[in-house]
Formats: C-alpha cells, structure tokens, sequence
C-alpha cells in the first residue's frame, strides 16, 4: 500500500490547542470584571473559549467591563502575555508533532484570533523556527467561526487548504476551520468538543504523528 502524502500544510490554533493558555485568559477576564465589582465565574469564561478577543470584549462590556473594546482587548492580553513571559504551557504532544512536521519540511501557520502581539510571543517561545506565516485576530476582519482566518492561511502559504490540516481545540475554531475546507482535527482542552463526520477527534496530542496526520488527510480524500 503506497505512503499517504504529507498535508499540504498544518494550520494550528494557538489557546488550548499550542499552549494551554485558556485558564490565564479566564483569570484575566475574573480580574478585570473585579475592578468594577462585578464576578465571573468559570463557567462563564468556558463560554469565551474560541471566540474572537472583540466578540469576547463586548460580552465582557455586557458584564460591567466599563472600558473599550481595544482597551480590553489589551488589558486581558496583557496578562497572559505576563503569565506567559513566566512559563509557557505547552500542550502535550504538541511540541513534538510541531517539529516533527517542521523537520518533513510540511508548511505551517499559526491560526489565532489572539492579536498579533501575544502570538508572536507563542511563536518566539517555541525552541525551533515554528511557523511560515502568523494570522491572528489583528489580521481578519472576521474571526472564528467565520472561516476567512483559515482561508487566508492557505491563501498565504499558497496551499490547497482542502489537503491541508489544521488542529483546533474549541467549536468555533472548528467551525472555522470545517466551513473553510481544512481537514480538520479536534484536540478539546478545556470544552468538550462534539462528535462529527466533519472532523476527527483526538483526546491528546501526545503520541501523535506526522504518520497520523497523513492518515487523516487519505481518510479524507477517500470520503470525499
């Protein structure tokens, strides 16, 4: 049986997906709310994941942020950004399927609705050169669900994102990544992601290879 070929790219997420960085946006969301008296619980916060910062700023505004949309979108990456300049908490697995893709010479990106600043911080902490090209909320004028972010990812590695793959941790990345056309894996984090026909789950990172991600890509195509 012939070697399925190589993705034609793999297009990552970044929060909860690359670095486990969800529970940081979640305290820094609880400490801004607090500085105009106002609770958030964990629960609410779970409802933020994957959405875009200004969708999640407005909902914030919504809870008695009495601040800007830019304003809070710099206040909540400010803190992660800090928390990350501390530590970095990288995904397990993610690291090492990352370099093994990088070392098959397979294109990648970095596909986040974090702005640009916080992912080029993701992207200097990896201990290798990670990434071809960087599209993060400062760059779409829609973010997830609506599937230009992982559209201009293709677009901009000059791939088919219909061979390509990418590697998402919450619904509306995959929504995302599904309505553009990418074959597109679930890794949940802090959600519990559906069952679908329209991606693949896997519970963990840890363990996978370039190998799998070429067998995702042949399912696919068989289906198609």
């Amino acid at each position: 049986m012939p070697t399925p070929p190589l993705p034609a790219a793999v297009l990552w997420d970044l929060d909860g997906t690359l670095v486990d960085t969800e529970p940081d946006w979640m305290a820094a969301e609880t400490a801004l709310l607090a500085r105009f008296g106002r609770t958030w619980t964990p629960e609410q916060g779970l409802t933020l994941v994957g959405s875009g910062l200004e969708d999640s700023a407005r909902v914030l505004q919504q809870h008695g942020a009495e601040l800007e949309v830019a304003e809070i979108v710099d206040t909540l990456t400010d803190h992660v950004v800090a928390r990350l300049e501390q530590r970095v908490p990288w995904r397990p697995g993610a690291l090492e399927l990352l370099a093994e893709v990088r070392d098959a010479g397979v294109p990648t990106a970095l596909v986040t609705m974090s702005i640009r600043r916080m992912a080029t911080a993701v992207a200097a902490a990896v201990p290798f050169p990670a990434f071809d090209l960087i599209v993060s909320g400062s760059d779409v004028a829609h973010q997830k669900p609506h599937p230009d972010p992982y559209l201009r990812a293709a677009a901009g590695l000059g791939v088919d994102i219909a061979a390509s793959v990418a590697i998402e941790d919450s619904a509306p990345g995959l929504a995302s990544a599904v309505t553009a056309g990418a074959v597109t894996i679930g890794v949940p984090n802090a959600v519990v992601l559906p069952e679908g026909d329209a991606w693949t789950l896997w519970p963990t990172l840890s363990g996978r290879t370039l190998d799998d991600l070429r067998a995702v890509v042949a399912a696919k195509a068989v289906r198609a």
